[in-house]
Parts: C-alpha cells; sequence; structure tokens
C-alpha cells in the first residue's frame, strides 16, 4: 500500500511512439528559472526538449502564452506557475505532460488533466532532501535543548545549572524515540537519517502502511495516540487534506510528555496552534515550527518570544543552491518521457485524494 502522499510510479506514455525533443514550455515565475535551471541543468533541458521562448511564462493570458500553448506537448512547470485549469487545458489540445519542478501540483492543476491522459510528474522527492535534513537538524538541536539554553545564555551569558534543565524526562540523542507521522517522502528520507545518524527508534504512524512497510523503512508502526503518548520527538509530515486538519490537536497535545518536541515541517494547518501555544507558553512542551496556521503569525502572538520556541519562515523546503534539485529531477523526468520510458515520480489520479 501506498503512504499518505506517496504517488504511484510507471509509464503513462506511449511506448510506441518514436522519441524525440518534445516541444515544451516553461512555466513559472521568471525570477526562479536561474535557480531551479543553473546554466547546465539548462542545457541539458534545451538538449532533451524543444525549448519554447519566452523561457518563463506565469501568465496565459498573452498572445504569446495562448500561441505557444496550441502546440506544446509538455509543461516544465515550477513555483510561480499560473492555474492550469480546464479552460487553459482547453486551450492545449495537444499537451500530453505536465512535469512539475516543485512540489505539490495540486495548488495550480486541475485533476481533469487525468481525464485527458496526460501525464502528470513531480519533484517533490527531490524537495524533501532539504526538508528532511532540517528536521534531523531540529531533532538534534532540540534534543540538545538548544532553544531555551541558548537563550538562557545570551541573557545571563554565564553557565548553566542543573535546575535550568527543568526536570525533563530527557537530555541528549543518545535513545531518543522519533515518532514520524507520515511515511510521506520526506518522512521516510526522515527515518533513513535519524536511524543512520542517531542512536534513535523510530515509531511511525501512516494509515496507509501496514506493518511489513514500516518495518523496511526500519521504523515500528503504531496509532497516533501511541506515538504522541510515547515518544522525545514527534515530527509531522502529512499532506494537508480535510482528514488531517488538526491532526495534532488539544487532546493529543495533552498525550505528550512534558518535554516532547514537536517539529511540523508540513503545513501548519495539521496542528491545533491555539492548543498547542497553551503548552509552550506555559513551558510544557518545545516546539520547531517551520510552518503555522495562519503564516506568518500576527506579530503579537506570544510565541515569538518564548525562549522553548523556534519559528522559521517557512524555509525548510528548497532555498538557494538547493533549488537546482527540483531542476534536475524535472529534466530527468522529461528525458524518460521524451524516450518513452517511464517516469519515476509519476502523480496518479488515484492518488490525487492523498497528495500533500
Amino acid at each position: 500500500m501506498r503512504s499518505i502522499d506517496e504517488a504511484s510510479t510507471g509509464p503513462e506514455v506511449d511506448a510506441d511512439d518514436p522519441p524525440g525533443r518534445p516541444r515544451t514550455l516553461l512555466t513559472m515565475s521568471p525570477g526562479m528559472v536561474d535557480a531551479v535551471f543553473p546554466p547546465a541543468v539548462l542545457r541539458r533541458l534545451e538538449q532533451v526538449a524543444d525549448l519554447r521562448r519566452p523561457y518563463a511564462v506565469d501568465d496565459f493570458s498573452t498572445p504569446a502564452a495562448a500561441a505557444e500553448l496550441a502546440g506544446v506537448e509538455v509543461l516544465v512547470t515550477g513555483w510561480g506557475c499560473p492555474p492550469v485549469d480546464a479552460a487553459v487545458l482547453a486551450r492545449a489540445p495537444r499537451l500530453r505532460a505536465v512535469i512539475h519542478a516543485a512540489g505539490t501540483v495540486r495548488t495550480f492543476l486541475s485533476p481533469t488533466v487525468f481525464d485527458r491522459g496526460i501525464v502528470v510528474s513531480s519533484a517533490a522527492a527531490a524537495n524533501a532532501v532539504p526538508v528532511a535534513e532540517f528536521t534531523l537538524a531540529a531533532i538534534i538541536l532540540g534534543a540538545k535543548r538548544v532553544l531555551p539554553l541558548a537563550r538562557m545564555f545570551q541573557q545571563r551569558r554565564t553557565h548553566r545549572t542543573a535546575a535550568d534543565l527543568g526536570g525533563q524526562h530527557w537530555l541528549g540523542t543518545r535513545g531518543l524515540t522519533v515518532g514520524v507521522i507520515g511515511a510521506s517522502r520526506t518522512g521516510r528520507r526522515v527515518i533513513e537519517l535519524v536511524l543512520r545518524t542517531l542512536e534513535a527508534d523510530v515509531l511511525l504512524y501512516d494509515p496507509y502502511l501496514d506493518d511489513g512497510e514500516a518495518e523496511q523503512l526500519g521504523a515500528r508502526r503504531t496509532d497516533l495516540d501511541t506515538l504522541v503518548a510515547t515518544s522525545d520527538v514527534v515530527t509531522v509530515h502529512a499532506p494537508q487534506t480535510p482528514a488531517t486538519r488538526h491532526l495534532i490537536d488539544a487532546r493529543r497535545l495533552d498525550l505528550m510528555r512534558p518535554g516532547t518536541l514537536l517539529v511540523n515541517t508540513a503545513r501548519g494547518a495539521l496542528v491545533d496552534i491555539g492548543a498547542l501555544t497553551e503548552h509552550l507558553v506555559s513551558n510544557r512542551l518545545d516546539a520547531v515550527l517551520d510552518v503555522t496556521e495562519p503564516e506568518p503569525l500576527p506579530p503579537e502572538h506570544p510565541l515569538w518570544s518564548l525562549p522553548n520556541v523556534f519559528l522559521t519562515p517557512h524555509l525548510a523546503g528548497a532555498q538557494g543552491n538547493e533549488a537546482a534539485r527540483l531542476g534536475s529531477l524535472a529534466v530527468d523526468e522529461l528525458d524518460r518521457y521524451a524516450r518513452r520510458q517511464p517516469l519515476l515520480h509519476q502523480v496518479r489520479q488515484a492518488s490525487w485524494e492523498r497528495l500533500a
């Protein structure tokens, strides 16, 4: 069985068609092209595809974009892509593939693409790499109590005392129990990094995985209540869907032991921020939050000033030179499409409702 945001792989291209350089249009923010497609990646893209100019379209209403849509076979999309809805698809009768050089496709792409038999691919696997690295760093720093102790050190400018640890039930990385919510691409990579780097046990909650699949990942599958009640670190990697809104709610926050570290690099709506704030203000829990609801929090919100909270501006995903991974994966997928080979990161209609 697939996990809560894993897309199936396999070919949906016609293997009998001769390979060639498909007519391709970049649809993304022009300001992102250089980051996602640095010179070496762009040169390879130009070799694989008949790349149409302008190199980046972020508005389908212009005459130039309309002319290109009429004959385009592949859209290579990215951050800043305008909505690809039914009306746009109707203006692209030759379109056969949408290859997304970023994470989720649900924010801009209409599921009617599947009715047309259009192949869809995503670079979510590439974006999972930096998110998992960020998560590992958060786990390690959180386990060392870096958040409150660094603030205390800056204020006092002297060494901490045993009393400063506040009687927490753990300190340090050895023997941690890390609870991973969601065997998504990021969740799987977090499990891999934690087991490779730390002397830790991993619990896993994912309703679409069975015990054997969790064991193959090196984790022990459990229900969510048990996970939050017995983990030293709870890290969230599930997609945002109606079913996962406030997955971490007041009741489950109450189940966490004092000193538990909550890491959220997924979506803010998965955690009830009002209920979490109570636990953080009382210093019962620690948190590293790359996402919140709302995002950002209001300027007067108490979480901005708490020593046991580390807020970051939704930066766990690809930043700077990391964005080239997304472009490279997209070019790899386009090359497979051009050669009529199976796509490795294909998004299928059956998985649509479970996608992030």
